[in-house]
């Protein structure tokens, strides 16, 4: 064997006995974090706020009814004439209940042994002076504790086609105001088919 290859066997025998060492030594397993121990180790340094209420102060109460100020339109702006029901059958009564009410209340409203506390008569009024007059007369009925009033529409003999305009717009206003629990045509001796009759919710609290 020539000196030049037992200095290389020489070489790959200290190359493998330190392959053998590293393989002996323990190997280091590094440990990842997760994001909430970066996230706490992040937040470390930081300190929670002070929290602070902050105290509104309290509104002034207007001395007038909300819902009688009538002279912005607010009151009536909810009483749509853009309304599902756009027909009225020749000869059909007004009749209207909101779910829940009961069935001896309405049939004490149909035969008219309610009181009528207010009255409102609409002869003569155009359809937008009619819808403000039916929303002042709802709020002032009911600032007044009414429980029942009475809305006189007109038969309509003196419409263009003798057609009771009033009485389809009516049935739309009532139906949209939140006061009014019930309504019917009135009987004969209250105005039958040119009248409504309107039951009113009481505010018990404004007693």
């Amino acid at each position: 064997m020539d000196k030049k290859t037992l200095q290389q066997l020489k070489q790959l025998r200290k190359s493998l006995r330190q392959d053998a060492v590293a393989a002996k030594k323990p190997r280091v397993q590094l440990v990842v974090p997760s994001d909430k121990e970066l996230f706490l180790r992040a937040m470390a340094d930081v300190k929670p706020l002070t929290i602070q209420q902050f105290a509104h102060p309290p509104q002034p109460v207007s001395p007038w009814p909300r819902q009688q100020r009538i002279e912005d339109g607010s009151v009536y702006a909810d009483m749509t004439d853009f309304w599902p029901w756009d027909e009225l059958a020749e000869g059909e009564q007004l009749h209207f209940s909101r779910p829940g009410m009961r069935l001896e209340q309405l049939k004490r409203l149909k035969k008219g042994e309610f009181a009528i506390d207010g009255e409102l008569d609409l002869h003569g009024e155009t359809v937008d002076s009619a819808r403000q007059q039916v929303a002042h007369f709802l709020v002032q009925s009911q600032a007044r504790k009414y429980r029942c009033v009475r809305i006189i529409h007109g038969k309509g003999l003196s419409s263009k086609d003798g057609f009771p305009i009033l009485k389809l717009k009516l049935k739309n206003w009532l139906v949209q105001r939140d006061e009014v629990l019930a309504f019917v045509q009135a009987k004969p001796s209250q105005g039958c088919a040119g009248a409504v009759l309107v039951l009113l919710r009481v505010d018990r609290g404004r007693r």
